[in-house]
């Protein structure tokens, strides 16, 4: 897929790009801010991108939000996953496999008031990730590996 064709994926998606400390929003984006590199937010440290897609609907996702870490430098993936509580052990045990290291590169934590799972991992720890990607080819491997964990855990 061309990065013009990851972009074309989010074109009718919702994008701020946001500070981390005040999560004031800096500037609603359009799907053209995806043919960024995402080396963008290692340059902008104090920011994120918070998007909403009806794909991520589709598969249960309500938004996904990307930053650098300040500590540790890791691309940051933070969603809400909207999967019953009873499936933890499943979830767990698919990301624990999917996402390698000798650290936890993920956590974890069901949000009982809004009935969903409070997910943020490593994105660096996924399968094809390179840093040299676009903003759009980072939310389209997001969505391929939350699509094909979600699947995985339903069946």
């Amino acid at each position: 897929m061309t990065e013009q064709n990851h972009a074309l994926r989010f074109k009718d998606a919702y994008i701020e790009r946001c500070d981390k400390e005040t999560e004031q929003v800096l500037a609603n984006e359009d799907s053209a801010f995806l043919n960024e590199s995402i080396r963008y937010f290692k340059k902008h440290m104090n920011e994120f991108i918070y998007l909403e897609s009806e794909l991520f609907d589709q598969i249960g996702v309500d938004a996904v939000s990307l930053e650098v870490d300040d500590v540790f430098g890791n691309y940051d993936v933070m969603l809400g996953l909207k999967l019953q509580k009873k499936l933890e052990q499943m979830l767990m045990s698919y990301l624990k496999t999917h996402l390698p290291g000798e650290d936890t590169n993920f956590d974890l934590i069901f949000d009982h008031d809004e009935g969903l799972w409070n997910l943020n991992f490593a994105l660096d720890q996924v399968k094809g990730f390179n840093d040299g990607m676009s903003v759009g080819e980072a939310y389209n491997l997001i969505f391929s590996f939350l699509s094909d964990m979600v699947q995985s855990i339903k069946k």
